[in-house]
């Protein structure tokens, strides 16, 4: 699967949890998840566990410490599928 292809099936996870004054037309692979999203917490679990099941993959702790970004996620699947 290219970096491409895990960007598109993970953009409508991440949309799913946006806040309402975010527009979703603002996201890029280079957007900070809770910072210039204002993706909470709890919602980042949510999309973990959402990315875990749609691309059949599991986090560890470590990346989840490491989740900053939509690029961070998508350099996390692509290196365990």
């Amino acid at each position: 699967m290219t970096t491409e292809q895990i960007y598109v099936k993970l953009l409508p996870i991440v949309k799913t949890y946006l806040p309402e004054d975010v527009a979703a037309d603002e996201i890029n692979p280079d957007s900070d998840l809770t910072g210039e999203l204002n993706i909470n917490s709890a919602h980042l679990v949510d999309i973990v566990l959402d990315v875990e099941d749609a691309f059949e993959v599991e986090f560890a702790n470590e990346d989840m410490e490491s989740l900053r970004t939509l690029n961070d996620a998508i350099a996390i699947i692509h290196k365990k599928i």
